[in-house]
């Protein structure tokens, strides 16, 4: 990997881009401490408790939230108006036509829709977070201007993160959006240390308890990031042969080759998905209902359950109930993610015309249903394992051990930085660029 990034610098088009990339990142650090119009900053650090959906959220705006400043939102509106598009585009004939046969327009005229949902959604969840925090008395007045200047600037901020991360992805190296996400929650990484030295010296000298506890904390985040290299980078190699054929005036010769079916070929999308789908009842309640906490009844259970993938306040109950539908949701999205990408009928197709077979499988339909079989198995393991990894540290809050370090963070950094690594080797590939992966 380092030999990658140090070719890639040696590189002037990729080094343009890598820096590039890194001048976006830096502009949407300093944006995170820009503190929204008509805000007391001194009640705000009062007011702000880190539980619920306000620490999920503030994990992933690398501490925006927390300061609310204009990208407090981050680009979770944009995450969930993604989700609902392609939710939509399964049940609406036209928008899967769009997505399917549309080709460059229709990827654009999706693109385009995308953003208008998103811009609605940061609407509503800018609304929510003014509703909720206007009763705690950090706003300088309630007045309708005072109101309206926040919640503007809190879409504007989800408008110019949106349009980073398209610029990143165009222009850029990685994807635009993961790489912000990323982003915001490595920033949060020196307080890990920091509570991780706390435990070792405590109040001042060396406790051997907290020493056991941050070596154990260590050695889990170790052999976690392990783990999910592992099963990001498996893949599963499906043999094809090519027959002797003519083209042109040529006869090419018999090939031998194969298919790389990845372990987890969504990556970690299913996970950022899943985590803003669990999360986004709740911003919603809490919105009409400023002080839901208090509260008692369904819209309360409702509550709950739905913050109950990043507290600790609610009880063990609603965080079993939690992780059984977190699991379900990452398992499905990593299909629905999977089979967007890979469509084994499509690649039998492909692999008929060419005059190829797979050895053992009649070509045509065996084919359809024998990579179908395989991608369906590759799924579900992937899929669990990306849902076992995310759901264990929230269920360990609950045990004397207490070492929930947080999986679906190191899921979705470890990811990231793979996918941008592998994009990285791909942009000096196309360069023709030899000797960067010795």
């Amino acid at each position: 990997m380092f030999n990658t990034i140090r070719n890639a610098l040696k590189t002037p088009d990729v080094r343009k881009k890598i820096l590039y990339t890194l001048v976006l990142i830096i502009v949407f650090r300093l944006g995170c401490y820009i503190t929204v119009p008509g805000v007391d900053s001194f009640k705000l650090a009062e007011a702000f408790n880190g539980q619920g959906v306000a620490s999920l959220i503030d994990m992933i705006s690398g501490g925006a939230f927390s300061r609310l400043s204009v990208f407090a939102m981050s680009i979770s509106p944009y995450i969930t108006a993604s989700i609902v598009i392609q939710l939509l585009g399964m049940v609406i004939p036209a928008l899967e036509r769009l997505t399917k046969e549309g080709g460059e327009e229709g990827r654009n005229k999706i693109n385009t829709y995308t953003k208008m949902l998103t811009i609605v959604l940061a609407l509503i969840e800018g609304l929510g977070i003014y509703l909720s925090y206007r009763s705690s008395g950090i706003f300088i007045d309630d007045s309708f201007i005072t109101g309206a200047t926040i919640v503007i600037s809190l879409m504007a901020g989800t408008a110019i993160l949106m349009w980073l991360g398209e610029q990143i992805t165009n222009k850029g190296i990685g994807n635009g959006i993961s790489i912000i996400i990323f982003v915001g929650i490595v920033a949060g990484l020196p307080s890990g240390v920091t509570t991780i030295w706390n435990l070792i010296v405590g109040t001042g000298a060396f406790s051997t308890t907290g020493i056991l506890i941050a070596l154990g904390i260590i050695i889990g985040a170790i052999l976690l990031v392990a783990g999910v290299v592992f099963v990001q980078q498996a893949e599963r190699r499906v043999p094809v042969q090519y027959s002797k054929r003519v083209v042109g005036r040529k006869m090419v010769g018999a090939q031998n080759t194969n298919i790389p079916l990845k372990l987890a070929m969504a990556g970690v999308m299913p996970v950022i998905f899943a985590s803003s789908f669990m999360t986004f009842p709740a911003m919603i309640i809490q919105m009409f209902i400023p002080n839901i906490a208090a509260e008692q009844g369904i819209w309360n259970v409702i509550y709950n359950f739905s913050i109950a993938t990043s507290s600790s306040d609610v009880g063990i109950g609603y965080s079993i109930a939690n992780a059984i539908i977190y699991l379900l949701l990452i398992v499905g999205f990593t299909f629905f993610y999977t089979y967007a990408t890979f469509n084994p009928a499509e690649v039998s197709n492909n692999i008929k015309k060419n005059g190829g077979f797979i050895p053992g499988i009649r070509a045509g339909k065996p084919t359809t249903d024998y990579l179908s079989s395989i991608i369906s198995k590759l799924t579900i393991f992937g899929g669990l394992f990306l849902a076992v990894i995310a759901i264990l540290p929230m269920l360990l809050r609950f045990t004397s051990l207490n070492i929930a370090f947080g999986g679906t963070s190191i899921l979705i950094v470890v990811g990231v930085a793979l996918e941008t690594v592998q994009q990285l080797e791909s942009q000096l590939v196309m360069r023709h660029y030899k000797g960067f992966l010795e």
